[in-house]
């Protein structure tokens, strides 16, 4: 069975389930690998962070905040280790923060700090004498070890405390033994299963899995010596109220655009399809049924998600006119769409 991209339009409206089918087979899901991107920290490193955090704390005895960030001064993933240990994101840690010390911690300077400590997660702080970097670092610290120490006050049986957890419930009581016995391997599961793996980390590089596929189409473009433009996120195009990925040749002069999209789950899929098929319909503003669109709407799709709704696939080979590939069949890009015409290579 061909790809709708290779067979004239008529041909694909007039077969419509069996060229949904032929590109359900060509999907592939990238949900099992994950680039690691810059920040990523390797398990010694990590350990390494603990390590320093178990000695400052005389094994998680005492929590005092001089002692921890004298710590996360020297060996800054201690930091990223502490985080972990309360369990919060960035923005969650500044807030308590915020509500706690008094100092005032934005989301972004949160997210800064950490991502400057997963960097460089073995490079020594340097002081700024009083800034405010330190003031956050310093007061961040200090709401941590509170929260620590505290552990769940009052319980309530509808409500679940972010710090009910195996090793914050009770305080230093749930952390010490913890420190010194290991985790039993069924709580590991359960709080794994409250937090799905890697959640966080797939979270950081969400934009570095979307690159995977943007890559790939550069390549075919960039070896074919295609004249391209390529977008940046949220980035503002005359006559376009959100900017395709990739214009070919160019803003100006608007031929060929190509949406790159993933999806690993139905619903994002279908949010991704209306997107595709908003532009299917900016193509063809002032035209007539029986005319060409102003500008040929290529999708380049990868995910699982894609592959669950034929309703939503069947909605992006009609807005695209069959011009969809995947990461399967990209190397056929350029033969079958207007891209050949721009081809010098």
């Amino acid at each position: 069975m061909p790809f709708p991209f290779e067979v004239p339009f008529e041909q694909v409206q007039s077969d419509l389930e069996n060229y949904i089918d032929a590109t359900f087979d060509s999907l592939e899901s990238t949900f099992l690998t994950m680039p690691k991107g810059e920040g990523f920290i390797d398990y010694p490193v990590f350990e390494e962070g603990y390590e320093a955090l178990k000695r400052a704390t005389h094994g998680f005895q005492a929590m005092s905040p001089e002692s921890v960030i004298v710590a996360v001064y020297d060996i800054p993933v201690s930091f990223i280790v502490l985080r972990t240990i309360l369990g919060f994101t960035p923005p969650e840690w500044a807030y308590v923060t915020a509500q706690r010390t008094g100092v005032e911690v934005s989301q972004g300077a949160a997210r800064s700090i950490d991502k400057k400590i997963r960097t460089n997660p073995l490079e020594p702080l340097c002081t700024s004498n009083g800034g405010i970097t330190d003031m956050r670092i310093q007061a961040m610290v200090r709401a941590a070890c509170e929260l620590i120490h505290e552990g769940v006050q009052d319980g309530v049986p509808e409500v679940l405390h972010r710090l009910d957890k195996v090793d914050t419930k009770q305080g230093l009581n749930s952390l010490q033994p913890l420190a010194d016995l290991g985790v039993p391997y069924s709580m590991l599961l359960y709080e794994r299963f409250l937090g799905r793996p890697f959640a966080a980390h797939r979270d950081s590089i969400s934009e570095l899995v979307g690159d995977v596929l943007e890559t790939a189409i550069e390549g075919v473009l960039s070896r074919a010596g295609i004249s391209f433009r390529k977008t940046k996120r949220a980035a503002r195009v005359s006559g376009f109220d959100q900017a395709p990925d990739f214009i070919i040749p160019d803003e100006f002069n608007p031929q060929i655009v190509i949406e790159a999209k993933i999806a690993e789950d139905d619903g994002t899929a279908r949010d991704k399809v209306t997107r595709v098929q908003h532009l299917g319909e900016l193509s063809m503003q002032g035209r007539r049924a029986d005319q060409a669109p102003r500008y040929e709407v290529i999708a380049c799709i990868a995910g699982r998600g894609f592959g669950v709704r034929r309703e939503d696939m069947k909605k992006l080979i009609l807005s695209t006119r069959g011009k969809v590939f995947t990461l399967g069949n990209l190397d056929h890009l350029i033969e079958f769409t207007r891209l050949k015409e721009y081809k010098t290579k």
